[in-house]
């Protein structure tokens, strides 16, 4: 089975969006592959039985089991992968290909303190103490500490936290999403970032995709919403609107089509969305 782009059509040889946008001149994702010049790309890798998840689906354990079956599958595929010269998509690094998602981890809020905390252990307790610093001086303490954990992720700790606070206001204040949705993109957005497809210059489009894909799953959307949604992502993340509906199949490919989530995954977001709100 091949899947392609939808709405794509070849135009003199180079494979074009129907919106007009060539994929030759779209910010690209790194390592995933599009199928441009003609080249055909398959996807059935990323492609699974909608009754994976059998009769129990909501449930923990038959997540949990649909969580294996996807990792033990994805291990194979890589590995697979890794012995042949043909492979059409790099998932990213290894460690974004083995190590299971943690909805905790950019959100951990010992990130901040770096080597200004001092913890201090008694007979009966134990307590930690942070030191007053410079709030430029932490945030770059953090960036640092974060950069050497993550050496293959291209944006700082700081700038992934900034690009959510805009999609949460986008999502929510501007276009009256509510908390699931918003926790759905933000699952999305800080997966691309694990497997290090972020960069400089796609990161408000990997947002915006984000936004639009966890909208579209989310949200029974009709079309003058999703129109509402574009113009908003075009404004305030000051995009292309033609880049952003063509960079969403891009997005879609590098999260390996997963779109619907376990609640493990989406719940933590959420809860701290449903506190700061």
């Amino acid at each position: 089975m091949v899947l392609f782009p939808r709405d794509m059509k070849l135009d003199g040889g180079r494979q074009c969006h129907s919106a007009g946008v060539c994929l030759k001149e779209i910010i690209g994702l790194e390592g995933v592959e599009l199928g441009a010049d003609g080249k055909t790309v398959s996807y059935t890798q990323f492609l699974f039985p909608t009754n994976a998840l059998g009769t129990r689906r909501n449930t923990i354990d038959s997540t949990s089991s649909f969580s294996q079956f996807r990792n033990a599958s994805h291990r194979s595929l890589s590995l697979a992968r890794a012995n042949s010269t043909q492979g059409s998509i790099d998932a990213g690094s290894d460690l974004g290909d083995f190590v299971e998602y943690d909805p905790n981890l950019l959100d951990d809020p010992q990130w901040p303190c770096g080597k200004h905390k001092r913890v201090l252990i008694f007979p009966s307790y134990m307590t930690t103490v942070i030191d007053y610093v410079k709030p430029s001086d932490l945030k770059k303490d953090m960036n640092e500490t974060f950069k050497e954990k993550f050496p293959h992720i291209k944006l700082t700790l700081s700038k992934i936290r900034s690009l959510k606070r805009e999609m949460r206001k986008l999502a929510q204040e501007e276009c009256g999403f509510e908390e699931p949705t918003v926790a759905m993109a933000f699952v999305y957005f800080e997966k691309l970032a694990l497997k290090g497809k972020l960069n400089k210059q796609n990161r408000k489009l990997c947002a915006g995709a984000c936004v639009l894909l966890a909208a579209k799953i989310g949200s029974d959307l009709r079309k003058h919403e999703v129109k509402h949604l574009i113009d908003k992502l075009e404004e305030k993340f000051r995009l292309n609107r033609r880049e952003l509906i063509a960079f969403e199949f891009p997005v879609l490919v590098a999260l390996e089509f997963a779109l619907h989530l376990p609640e493990h995954e989406v719940m933590p977001h959420y809860r701290r969305l449903v506190q700061n709100s």
